[in-house]
């Protein structure tokens, strides 16, 4: 089942995917399961917004791809390396990155998201996927200079507009199965990697991360990116495709009107 989050008459709204409608659903499916209104509206009439805002935190893991880490001269970790994103930083299909003046180097990252569906602190890797409401396609875009000299990732990793999410939260997907995680920038493809590639399964980080922090339902975790991260410009059209999940697209612009 894939669920969208859009925008139709001034109302944003919550809704099932179904043949090019949207079977619309009562409220946030989150919190208040699948009731319909008994309402269908066509795909081409809405807006899609970013599937979900967190409600309090995106969790990162940093090089949880073998190759991406040596892309970059990085050592692999010997645990999960996580980070956080604010949720201000969430944006949704079709919006714009924008580039801060204060880098200049802005890479996009492709990845798989999980949405936390329920409270979860203390959880085991055996159950941690009964915790995740669904997935979606992500870009963990990053200022990679101030990465370097920052010395730790707030900034760089935190800027508005650099979680885009979407399209849609889809609720049946293999995180650790055969689907591979590509990113084309204006139509060539620069990433193409399976999620089984991954160091640390999706069950381990929540795991991992619950043992620390409390997740709340809606927050969401990146899993990490294969190699093959590069930069992007003003005027740039990125998209993470993601089998299964659909394909998130954005465009990139200066901080300044063009």
């Amino acid at each position: 089942m894939k669920i969208v989050r859009f925008s139709h008459n001034d109302a944003i709204r919550y809704g099932i995917l179904d043949d090019g409608e949207l079977v619309v659903l009562s409220a946030d499916p989150l919190f208040a399961g699948f009731d319909t209104t008994g309402e269908r509206v066509p795909l081409g009439d809405v807006a899609l917004l970013a599937p979900v805002i967190p409600r309090s935190k995106v969790v990162c893991v940093g090089r949880n791809y073998r190759d991406h880490a040596s892309e970059l001269g990085n050592d692999v970790p010997t645990e999960p390396l996580l980070f956080f994103k604010p949720n201000t930083s969430v944006i949704g299909p079709g919006d714009a990155i924008v580039l801060p003046p204060q880098s200049e180097r802005v890479d996009f990252e492709g990845e798989v998201a999980a949405v936390i569906g329920r409270i979860a602190k203390n959880v085991s890797a055996d159950d941690a996927l009964d915790y995740v409401f669904g997935y979606t396609a992500a870009n963990d875009v990053t200022a990679r200079d101030l990465q370097r000299s920052d010395g730790q990732w707030a900034r760089a990793k935190g800027f508005d507009t650099f979680c885009p999410l979407g399209p849609a939260i889809e609720t049946d997907f293999d995180p650790a199965g055969s689907a591979r995680v590509r990113t084309r920038v204006n139509g060539e493809e620069r990433q193409n990697g399976p999620v089984s590639d991954m160091i640390f399964p999706l069950a381990d980080v929540i795991a991992y991360a619950s043992a620390a922090f409390t997740l709340l339902p809606g927050d969401v975790i990146l899993t990490g990116t294969p190699a093959g991260v590069g930069p992007l410009v003003a005027g740039d059209t990125v998209e993470v495709d993601v089998e299964g999940l659909g394909i998130l697209r954005n465009t990139v612009r200066s901080s300044s009107p063009m």
